[in-house]
Formats: structure tokens, sequence, C-alpha cells
């Protein structure tokens, strides 16, 4: 394992809407900063619903609208997932507890609600898979754009 990089990873239920987004937004501050080659930035499913497929239309369509690239398919968690990263964000309560509940014993990885990094205190990334439009994946996006770069600099300065 020597391998020196931090290490990050976004869940969500199915992995096609606010992990996607989630990631999108993080590696784009880390490769802003100048320091891509120091962060793995990833994102996986709690559920195999969607393994293997692109992001929904619409968490595609936010990031395009965004300027963000993305091009990664839908995964789900691993076992070993919680050994290699060195944290793993939930967007939900709910999404947390079957964090909680699948973590292994020996994982290194620390289990972190995203959205304790929101300056303005929305805790909660709510699931827009079953909106009928695309508000719910832009507000998404906004959250992610405050939370993001809010855990980047508090784990580039140690504080976490």
């Amino acid at each position: 394992m020597g391998d020196s990089k931090r290490k990050v990873l976004m869940v969500c239920l199915g992995n096609i809407c606010r992990s996607p987004i989630a990631e999108a937004v993080l590696q784009d501050a880390v490769s802003k900063a100048g320091v891509a080659s120091e962060w793995e930035v990833d994102s996986a499913a709690i559920g195999g619903w969607h393994v293997g497929k692109s992001p929904d239309h619409r968490a595609l369509k936010t990031m395009s609208n965004h300027g963000l690239p993305y091009s990664n398919k839908a995964r789900q968690i691993t076992k070993r997932d919680f050994e290699e990263f060195d944290y793993i964000f939930g967007m939900d309560k709910e999404n947390i507890k079957d964090l909680s509940d699948l973590k292994p014993s020996n994982a290194k990885a620390k289990i972190l609600l995203l959205g304790d990094f929101d300056p303005k205190g929305e805790r909660i990334i709510r699931d827009p898979y079953y909106d009928s439009g695309s508000e719910g994946f832009e507000k998404c996006f906004q959250q992610c754009s405050r939370m993001c770069p809010e855990f980047f600099s508090r784990a580039r300065a140690g504080d976490i």
C-alpha cells in the first residue's frame, strides 16, 4: 500500500446521482488547488442496482452545466474500500447507517456525513432520483460546492 495519497470515497444509494456530483466537485477543488497527484477521489453505491451504468442524465447535465467532466461508471462499495480509503462520505443519515453496518472491524476509513462540512448547516443531501426535473440535482451540486471545499480545506490543514 505505500501510497501517500489521501483517498476519498463519496457514497450514496445508487451511485448515479449525488455521489458522482460530490466526486466531480471534490476532484475539481483538488485539481484547482494543484494537488491532484496527492489525492484520489472516487464514488460508489450502497446497492448494486446501477453497477456499470453512467450517472443519471440529469446528474450528467448538471455537472456539464458547471464545466465538470465525468466519465466514471457506477460501482458498489466493497469491504476493501474501507481499508483503502481514508474518508468515506455518506450523503444522508441512511447512507451513514448502511456504511457503519458494512464497515469491517479492521477498517481505516473514517465514515463521515458530507453535510457536516456545510457552512450553511444543511446536513442532508436529499436524493433527487425520483424528482421529475433537474432542480434537485442543481441543489445537490450547490450543496457539494459548499461542502467539498470546506472538507478539503480542513483535511489539508490536518483538522480531520
